[in-house]
């Protein structure tokens, strides 16, 4: 797992979450760290804010996508989720869509399912957006 954004305490959330669950997790401040972190750690899924310094999370959502050492990894947007996020999100090649604030089970579900690479159902608070030709990834975390 890849867990990328600005603020502190929101990334150490996430990855303390994901860790409590048998993940392991790696973390990135912002998208420049990690399009730089993502070739060192070989992670399974890609958590990404927005609004971010230097690479927001659509850009480097678009930039993993057009990599093709990292194109097939699953990227999930957790931030404010607003319809214009979403539709760029979307369009990029964002996998789900996970809303601040989030509930820890929430988080764990998107996370277990990009893992397995099914199509989740609506949830609360998030939404999936897969894309076609997707091949699934392996569970090591």
């Amino acid at each position: 797992m890849l867990v990328v954004d600005d603020n502190r305490v929101i990334r150490q959330l996430i990855r303390v979450n994901l860790e409590l669950e048998g993940f392991e997790v790696v973390t990135a401040a912002d998208g420049a760290e990690c399009l730089d972190v993502v070739h060192q750690v070989r992670p399974d899924v890609i958590t990404l804010d927005v609004v971010m310094p230097r690479l927001d999370g659509i850009r480097t959502a678009a930039r993993l996508r057009a990599d093709p050492a990292t194109s097939h990894l699953p990227v999930a947007i957790i931030s404010a989720c607003t319809r214009y996020e979403v539709e760029t999100g979307t369009a990029a090649g964002v996998d789900a869509f996970l809303a601040k604030p989030f509930e820890p089970t929430e988080l764990v579900s998107v996370v277990r399912q990009l893992i397995r690479r099914e199509g989740p159902p609506s949830l609360d608070g998030w939404h999936g957006a897969g894309r076609a030709g997707s091949t699934p990834g392996s569970a090591r975390g």
